[in-house]
């Protein structure tokens, strides 16, 4: 194992999932992120003797069911832990490992700098700024964010509830993504426009002066400015209609240890002072919309009202 990937490897399987010398773990990882899926085998083998490592080919795209004998080993174990290419987090395989009592972490494209950079963190401290963050927003009615860059979209979560991002996976059923550092909702609907000029997939940390633009009615996504993303979101919409263009979330970041975009989305939405927002499936978070693409799009410099109020992000 390579020495810098044996820390952060050490504050995921302690810290963040507490795995127990009683407990089984499944690492699921792909060709592509084999590495960094050894070195947490490595420490989680040292922790208890029912560890596996499970690797399979990259999925096509983020949200691509895995293949069965791997959705069977994260339904089995009591923590799973899945630095993949593809997301798994918006998986039937990921809910059905929770559904069935597993501790889950998933670790969507991550790379060997990402790792390190986001898994150096105290992950106590970012679950008090999640807790600080919840406070503020969980009754809110409706939750307006601007820019100067032209972002001004209006959220209603109506009956659902915001949800956190701690990176502290100790309860069965328990699941985040890591690096962590979030507070999120799916929105029940949305209204209005937000501007990109963060990180968004697959144009990765966008250039100065550029921004992707996206109008939103009616809780869908009916405008989007770049080529690239319309198509993807087109073709999903050939297997599932309208649920492509779901507006899927509005999240903020809450990890003040990412102090600048390095362009990848898993990281980067978890800045402190941002805020990010989805299209497509919400069903893993709290929606009921189903879609096999979801799209975060990171907003810097945002303004973010809770009912009429504004209120302070955490910023580094």
């Amino acid at each position: 194992m390579s020495d810098d990937l044996r820390e952060p490897a050490e504050t995921a399987v302690h810290q963040c999932m507490n795995l127990g010398s009683d407990e089984s773990c499944a690492v699921v990882t792909d060709d592509e992120r084999l590495p960094i899926g050894e070195a947490l085998y490595d420490v989680a083998r040292e922790v208890t003797d029912d560890a596996v490592l499970v690797r399979y080919p990259p999925g096509d795209q983020h949200g691509s069911e895995p293949p069965e004998p791997v959705a069977a080993a994260m339904a089995g174990a009591d923590v799973v832990l899945a630095p993949t290419t593809k997301s798994l987090s918006h998986t039937r395989a990921r809910g059905e490992a929770n559904e069935a009592g597993a501790r889950v972490a998933t670790l969507p494209g991550i790379t060997p700098e990402v790792f390190t950079t986001g898994l150096d963190a105290d992950y106590e401290s970012i679950a008090q700024e999640c807790a600080a963050m919840l406070e503020a927003v969980r009754d809110a009615e409706e939750i307006r964010v601007t820019t100067d860059l032209g972002t001004d979209l209006t959220v209603r979560p109506g009956d659902r509830e915001w949800r956190e991002d701690t990176g502290l996976v100790h309860e069965p059923g328990g699941m985040s993504n890591l690096p962590a550092g979030e507070v999120f909702v799916s929105p029940e609907t949305a209204d209005g426009t937000y501007v990109v000029d963060g990180t968004m997939m697959p144009h990765g940390k966008l250039g100065e002066g550029q921004t992707l633009e996206f109008e939103v009615e009616d809780g869908y996504v009916t405008h989007i400015s770049d080529d690239a993303i319309r198509q993807q979101v087109e073709a999903a919409a050939e297997a599932v209609g309208d649920a492509a263009y779901n507006l899927a979330e509005l999240g903020i970041g809450t990890n003040l240890a990412v102090t600048e975009l390095v362009g990848s989305v898993l990281l980067d939405e978890k800045a402190g002072g941002t805020v990010h927002v989805a299209i497509g499936d919400d069903a893993g978070i709290g929606g009921d919309t189903e879609a096999p693409i979801h799209f975060d799009g990171i907003v810097t410099g945002p303004t973010v009202f809770v009912d009429g109020e504004r209120i302070d992000l955490p910023s580094p």
